[in-house]
This record gives C-alpha cells, structure tokens and sequence, in this order.
C-alpha cells in the first residue's frame, strides 16, 4: 500500500482540494491481490488503489470511454511473422499504465483508507491524472500512449490501432499492445533495444525480456526449425 501511495504522489495523480459546492467525491478502495508465477508459486503481493468508477455521473465525470486493444488475431499474425523471419521477440510491462493517462474533466475522490491526511481531513483528492476504476481510465492511457509512440515516428497500422511499425533503413520493430502489456518484434537486436531505452524513458517500465506468455498464452519457441508454437 505504501508503495502504490509512491506511484501516486511520484505521478502527481491528486491533489488535495476543497470539494466544490455541488459536487459529490466518489470514493475507492484498495484491491489486494497474489501475483502467482507460472509454477503456482508467489511471485509478489500487489495492492491497487481503486476508484469506485461505478458512481461516476455521465455527462460530469466521464464523456467517452471506448478504448482499443490488439485483436487476437494481429497477435498471431505477428507472431508468424516472427517465426518466417526468424525475428527477435521481447515483451515489456508498463507499470501503473492508468497514472499516466490525463483526465480531461474534473474529478474529485475520497481520500484513501488509511491514508487521510492528518488536519486536512475535511479535503478531497481533485485528480490530475486517470486512476485505475475511473471509466474513462483505459481511453485517457491508450490516447497517451499512442500520441507518444506516434511522435516516435512509429506508423498505426489502419487494420488494428493497437499495432505500430518504426523502420530505420534494413531496420523494422512492429510493436502490438493490449492495455498494459507490449509485445516487441524486430529484425535486429540492437534496434530493438534502442526503442525498449526510449519506452523506459517516457513510461515506467517494466522489461520481461524475451516474450514466453502473451495474455495469459504459453509461446514455445524452437529457433533452429523456425518453429514457433502457442500453448
């Protein structure tokens, strides 16, 4: 819990407020959860502080919320690709992916349980950035991520808005995301490893290295045969 407090005042995502006349703060809760690895065992204990998004007024709180991921498909397209070609494929983590979406309305939050601030009891968090629970917290990321991997010079692919490709020259990276998860396919490493440095220095990132799992699906990987198997 102190952690994800870090995550909240390292983002600049509230701060405290008088609640305006008129306005309702809509209120949160801490999600605790076992992060488990492949083999049952404990990986890591992870809170998240939620917002209750469900009391969130149409029209006051949120306008839009539709938001796109990569289609299942683009997946395995891509991932055929890479097995024809025989292409590095890596996948990166973005860490509290919602705190970095800006909200573009005014919202107003309860502080959180076990965290109000001694003498400004009576205040409330005005958030600055999107919060996971918000409903409109999935488009302000995606809308975020894409303006920044398009000033990259990265291309969307008109087929699926959630997969871009960069060239430099001989060079390419097709890069495919789903909400949080980044799935990074390249015909050279150290290309690769360059846009993998750039990600980490406009998001906190966490990198998981050469891809084995993608949402929740075993890769199975036999490079001599150019084999390349889903489980």
């Amino acid at each position: 819990m102190e952690e994800e407090m870090e995550s909240m005042r390292s983002n600049n995502v509230w701060e405290l407020v008088d609640l305006p006349e008129g306005r309702k703060a809509i209120g949160n809760k801490w999600v605790l959860k076992i992060k488990r690895k492949t083999d049952g065992s404990i990986e890591r204990y992870k809170t998240r502080l939620v917002a209750k998004g469900y009391t969130q007024q149409e029209g006051i709180d949120y306008e839009e919320t539709f938001s796109p991921v990569v289609r299942f498909a683009s997946i395995r397209l891509i991932l055929a690709i890479v097995a024809n070609l025989d292409l590095e494929l890596h996948q990166m983590d973005v860490k509290t992916a919602f705190l970095n979406g800006e909200l573009e309305e005014e919202i107003y939050m309860e502080q959180p349980i076990g965290f109000i601030v001694e003498g400004q009891e009576h205040k409330v968090c005005g958030l600055l950035r999107s919060i996971y629970g918000l409903k409109q917290s999935f488009r302000q990321w995606y809308i975020r991520f894409h303006q920044a991997i398009i000033s990259y010079n990265f291309v969307m692919i008109d087929e699926d808005h959630c997969v871009y490709v960069k060239r430099s020259n001989c060079k390419f990276v097709i890069l495919s995301l789903y909400v949080d998860d980044i799935l990074l396919a390249g015909n050279n490493e150290e290309y690769l490893i360059t846009i993998k440095q750039w990600l980490s220095s406009n998001f906190e990132m966490k990198d998981m290295g050469e891809a084995a799992y993608i949402l929740g699906v075993k890769i199975k990987r036999d490079r001599s045969k150019k084999m390349l198997a889903l489980s």
